[in-house]
């Protein structure tokens, strides 16, 4: 996945899924000598608005992609998990009655999610796997809360557990902040498990509640990848969050998700911030109203409007929380100077990675390749520009494997 850079003009197609469920199954046939007993799926996702604010109890509204980590599995008799990655190096080897953490590596996710199950109450069986992936791996569309999410989701498959999304949701973010070391919000988790197709998701991250909101008809989304990557554990991404935390203390609110905006410029008169806290918390203020009156406008079908507050989602980012890039602001440019364009920002924790667009369907493949065009001839680098479709959540595949 890393480094597998595809030609600018050269749209990603919505056939990849059924290449890597094909792939996933034949794989543990040829591994296993047999069939799988189950393949499960976990999407990636897009947030079409509503940066930094799940950590802040705010609001987010993404949207799961056609792009999904799949497994391919069968029971054990005893409880030892032993599962191979077609992407990444190594494999996973451990029984579920002595984890312990090991380096970094994919396996932690596994080892994560099975710790967390298991302090939750949940008694668990053992599987083989074969796992492979098709999100991009750091570039801002969850691949790890895709792999926790189809970790998950394979347990329940082989231990008989009900499937509750917003219970595996908390559960996946318990063990990437407290297994992997990454003190993430609960959004990527949450549309993974709960997403839905031909909709976006509107979360509050406090209450779990959702809402469906409609993506506009004669509308596509597009996922800008630069090509740049970056590392949330060694990233500035755990002191936003402390800022923000800092913030809430100053002003006396459980959470930024509970500030307005003329609170907090009263507190930024009386000094009680300094000047870059200050910044950070007004992105997640305003951000949170910019998300909530985007999911006004899906409700709406008002793609105008949507694209609108996207680029002021960016321009907050960038200058406010000051997590966007040299390469993220150039392609948010490219996209934004092109016919066909509503609206477009940097998306996922930033640094690198991925930006979204908002365009009419009909100019959408156009779009794609003049954006990548533009992009590559001012940074010198080869993006992959692609339409996506939104998807359901984490499930079971149902069909024939192998």
């Amino acid at each position: 996945m890393i480094g597998d850079v595809e030609r600018p003009e050269a749209a990603l197609t919505q056939s990849v899924g059924t290449r890597v469920v094909d792939r996933v199954a034949a794989a543990f046939a040829q591994r296993f000598d047999g069939a799988p007993q189950f393949v499960v799926r976990a999407p990636g996702r897009v947030n079409l608005i509503g940066e930094h604010t799940d950590y802040n109890d705010g609001f987010v509204l993404p949207m799961a992609i056609d792009r999904a980590v799949w497994i391919a599995l069968r029971t054990r008799s005893d409880r030892r998990v032993f599962a191979y990655s077609l992407d990444m190096p190594h494999h996973a080897d451990f029984s579920l009655d002595s984890l312990e953490r090991g380096g970094p590596g994919w396996h932690e996710y596994l080892k994560g999610i099975a710790w967390a199950l298991q302090e939750a109450g949940h008694v668990l069986h053992g599987w083989d796997g074969v796992i492979a992936g098709d999100v991009p791996i750091g570039a801002g569309l969850s691949s790890s809360a895709a792999t926790e999410m189809a970790v998950a989701r394979a347990f329940c498959a082989v231990s008989g557990l009900d499937w509750s999304p917003p219970a595996m949701a908390l559960l996946g973010q318990r063990a990437e902040s407290r297994w992997v070391g990454v003190n993430c919000g609960i959004m990527d988790q949450m549309i993974s498990a709960a997403g839905r197709a031909g909709h976006a998701l509107l979360i509050d991250c406090r209450t779990l509640e959702t809402e469906p909101v409609p993506v506009p008809p004669g509308t596509a989304v597009l996922v800008l990848d630069t090509s740049t990557r970056r590392g949330l554990v060694d990233s500035a991404y755990n002191e936003r969050r402390a800022q923000c935390d800092a913030a809430a203390r100053a002003l006396g609110a459980a959470a930024l998700r509970d500030v307005r905006l003329e609170q907090l410029a009263a507190a930024a008169d009386r000094r009680l911030l300094d000047e870059i806290t200050f910044r950070r918390a007004r992105h997640v203020v305003t951000e949170n109203a910019r998300t909530l009156e985007a999911a006004t406008a899906l409700r709406g079908l008002d793609a105008a409007e949507l694209g609108r507050l996207m680029i002021a989602s960016h321009v907050s980012l960038r200058d406010d929380f000051q997590v966007s890039s040299p390469a993220l602001n150039a392609m948010v440019a490219c996209a934004l100077g092109e016919p066909g364009c509503y609206g477009a920002r940097m998306t996922g924790a930033g640094f690198g990675g991925c930006a979204v667009a908002l365009a009419d369907a009909g100019a959408a493949q156009a779009l794609a390749g003049r954006v990548a065009a533009c992009y590559g001839a001012i940074t010198g680098l080869a993006p992959s520009v692609y339409v996506c479709q939104a998807a359901d959540g984490a499930g079971l595949v149902e069909g024939p494997h192998g």
